[in-house]
């Protein structure tokens, strides 16, 4: 909004010409992004109290945990609300709203956070955990994942992209034509990514702060590709237009640290599936329309153990009639192995920055 109202001021005034660059814009986003959260946390969070929707905990499923986390029942979720707001609006701010990457991020993210706000509705008017059934919820992301992929096939500026993919450490594209495999490849990156952070959400501060370490290094990785220069030097391909992906990954960082400010442990609100689904939709979008789905995998590699902790666990036992880990998602086996549960997160925090630097490091490694 300010870019199309302010930076045509330019021809009177040579200061407003600041607005034509992402990375003013990204920094203002993400600065509006967290001061937003934290003024608006403590009036959401009064309000989620006074309408009760605490944190359903299911006692049946492990007492010991129960006995860690039990004290949290009450605790006020779908704080995602407070980080969707916190994100979609300085977004809408300071990023270019005629480019097509924007609108199409801003559109799945609403779209997966109203998913996930009937999903915690659900949980906390029922008083249980369960809310909507996971194949309801793979129905709706995949029914999204197939529309973008499809769009972005068929109707993206930058469709010729669209069947290429590309590995880390490679200059060229391992697959040239994917043809409509594209598309189920595209549903397959969004509908994981939104269901590996749900995973992570587990334990105060984790998802979150896991969620701004791959967030900002999208705030370079998109800013670099969708910069004609910067490309051809680190030999990544060049896509038109997704630099202004940067605003948008930049007001997730600012927002989740916002967030975190009340989510730190111990947390005084939750972001739910409001948040968690959202916010793993939006990375998963990010990293399509900047053509570095792979690279997701590494930048985001917490998120990755987290989904492949239950994968092994679930199959294992199917299998084998054994679990592998004492409780999956895999936070939760080191909390029953003793550690507490800031050591948790702060020791997956630094995996994730280690994970994020890995991923940048990748770009100029070809």
């Amino acid at each position: 909004m300010f870019y199309h109202f302010l930076y045509p001021l330019k021809e009177y005034f040579f200061g407003f010409n600041v607005f034509k660059y992402i990375t003013f814009r990204a920094a203002c986003g993400s600065i509006t992004a967290m001061i937003l959260c934290i003024l608006l946390g403590p009036y959401i969070i009064r309000q989620l109290y006074q309408l009760k929707v605490g944190q359903p905990i299911r006692k049946e499923e492990c007492l010991p945990l129960y006995a860690k986390h039990g004290s949290k029942q009450g605790t006020p979720t779908m704080g995602g609300m407070l980080v969707l707001m916190s994100i979609i609006f300085p977004t809408i701010l300071w990023a270019d709203l005629t480019n097509e990457n924007i609108i199409i991020v801003l559109v799945a993210t609403a779209f997966l956070g109203v998913v996930g706000f009937i999903d915690d509705y659900l949980k906390v008017s029922k008083k249980n955990s369960k809310g909507i059934s996971a194949r309801k919820k793979f129905i709706a992301q995949g029914t999204l994942g197939l529309v973008i992929g499809i769009y972005m096939l068929y109707l993206s500026s930058n469709r010729e992209l669209a069947e290429q993919l590309y590995l880390p450490f490679f200059k060229s594209p391992v697959i040239m034509h994917m043809g409509i495999f594209s598309a189920l490849f595209i549903a397959l990156v969004i509908v994981s990514t939104s269901n590996a952070v749900n995973l992570t959400d587990g334990l105060d501060g984790l998802a979150i702060g896991c969620v701004v370490s791959a967030s900002l290094a999208f705030v370079y990785i998109a800013y670099v590709t969708g910069h004609a220069q910067f490309a051809k030097y680190l030999q990544i391909v060049y896509i038109p237009g997704c630099g202004e992906l940067a605003v948008f990954c930049a007001c997730i960082a600012g927002a989740g640290l916002g967030f975190l400010w009340y989510n730190a442990f111990p947390a005084q609100v939750f972001m739910g599936d409001t948040g968690s689904l959202a916010l793993g939709g939006a990375m998963g979008v990010v990293a399509v329309l900047t053509k570095k789905e792979i690279l997701l995998f590494i930048v985001g590699g917490i998120f990755v153990f987290e989904a492949l902790s239950v994968i092994i666990q679930v199959l294992s036992f199917k299998l084998r009639g054994k679990r592998v880990f004492l409780i999956a998602p895999i936070h939760h086996h080191f909390e029953m192995k003793g550690w507490h549960e800031s050591k948790i997160t702060i020791r997956f925090w630094i995996l994730a920055i280690i994970f994020a630097l890995i991923g940048l490091g990748s770009l100029k490694l070809r």
